[in-house]
């Protein structure tokens, strides 16, 4: 086939790699029936780390530089780009601080509890890695040792507050107060997440341009704002989206990564004058026709140089300090707020979630250097674990309970 193939005009290999990213996650999705424990977003980071270099690449290597050639890696790289800003963005958008404020001492406890406990084992682990083995196979050419450890000690903390709602959707519970008090603490931390994030990416050499980016951006948002509630509903998205553009353009100018800016630029908005039944279908739509891409995109950047024993090693201590740090901080929260038993369980389980927010977290680390394509691939193997035990154990939790817990305020 790489015979056939040499030779061929870019726009058909990367049609061709469009073939593969589409159809071979939903084939081993939906014929091997993986919907209980991997979703097909699982299913899809999965297929991208297989099709990248470390895999493919290394076990077929004509086929893999035949069809993933640099042109056509960089068209891809250009959909992952724009497909994780809408994304982020959506989640930005999503964001309803105003609930979190309603329940302020339950969310703040819970929440505090949920991101402090499993960053700080996380941060114990990265400290580990650093001391127990070499530097360099973990801490990127551009980082720091205190932003390895506090961005891997983040990256541990996080909940995927997209993937959270589709989970809580499939569960059954999305509207039940349980589940709105489950997005009330994931909603808190999500804020805490890009907080730290722009922590660790402060830029001493750009700080100039970073308080102008903050100032900026205040006056930005009053202004449009303005604009957004004043226009008609059909014009919203249009300007929504050159918003998102214009944020994060600026943002990664002021060296703070467009992501960051894309976060904002949705958090800047009122999910209100869009309606949530459009921001669904619009999250639907992302997430089918453009994350996918992403996905292969952030395949195509693992490495196995360092040995897969000593990968999926880093990944579980990880990931145990990811599930471990979650339960427990949820589970103290529990005893304080006096919750019913089993509760604190369900939530802390379904808080650890990882999936896609904590991927982007940590391609943000890794294209500013600050970890290596190393400890990029653990990262990613513990962000793909955490998410393929959380239907499992809250099904079962659930069933349990009887569904009690579903109910309570």
């Amino acid at each position: 086939m790489s015979i056939i193939l040499t030779g061929a005009p870019v726009t058909e290999l990367f049609l061709l790699a469009l073939i593969l990213v589409f159809a071979l996650p939903y084939l081993v999705w939906r014929l091997g029936r993986t919907e209980h424990w991997a979703p097909l977003v699982v299913v899809q980071i999965v297929t991208g780390i297989l099709l990248g270099p470390g895999i493919l690449g290394a076990e077929l290597p004509d086929y893999y530089t035949t069809i993933f050639t640099p042109q056509v890696i960089g068209a891809l790289n250009g959909i992952a780009w724009w497909a994780v800003m809408l994304f982020v963005f959506v989640a930005g958008l999503e964001l309803d601080l105003n609930e979190a404020w309603r329940s302020k001492a339950d969310t703040a406890i819970t929440a505090g509890l949920a991101l402090a406990t499993p960053m700080a084992l996380g941060a114990g682990v990265a400290l580990a890695l650093l001391e127990m083995s070499d530097p360099a196979q973990w801490l990127g050419d551009k980082g720091r040792p205190w932003q390895f450890v506090l961005g891997i000690g983040m990256a541990c903390a996080v909940t995927a507050l997209p993937i959270l709602v589709l989970f809580l959707q499939k569960l059954g519970i999305l509207r039940t107060a349980l589940g709105q008090r489950i997005l009330r603490y994931a909603s808190l931390d999500d804020v805490m997440i890009w907080a730290v994030l722009a922590l660790i990416l402060l830029d001493w050499e750009r700080i100039t341009r970073q308080l102008g980016f903050v100032l900026g951006f205040g006056v930005a948002v009053w202004a449009v704002r303005k604009l957004v509630a004043a226009i008609p509903e059909r014009d919203r998205w249009y300007c929504a989206l050159v918003w998102l553009a214009g944020c994060s353009f600026f943002a990664d100018w002021a060296g703070l990564h467009y992501m960051v800016g894309a976060f904002l630029a949705g958090a800047a908005l009122d999910a209100r004058w869009f309606g949530i039944e459009t921001i669904d279908r619009f999250r639907d739509v992302v997430l089918l026709a453009f994350m996918p891409v992403f996905f292969l995109s952030t395949g195509l950047r693992t490495s196995w140089e360092m040995g897969g024993i000593t990968a999926f090693a880093a990944a579980a201590a990880l990931l145990a300090a990811m599930i471990v740090g979650k339960l427990a901080g949820v589970g103290l929260a529990g005893r304080l707020l006096g919750w019913r038993k089993g509760e604190a369980w369900i939530i802390g389980w379904l808080l650890q979630t990882k999936a896609l927010i904590m991927i982007i977290f940590v391609n943000v680390l890794f294209d500013k250097q600050v970890i290596t394509s190393g400890a990029f691939t653990a990262l990613l193997l513990a962000a793909v674990g955490s998410t393929m035990l959380t239907i499992p154990i809250v099904s079962s939790a659930l069933r349990k309970l009887g569904g009690t817990a579903a109910h309570a305020n």
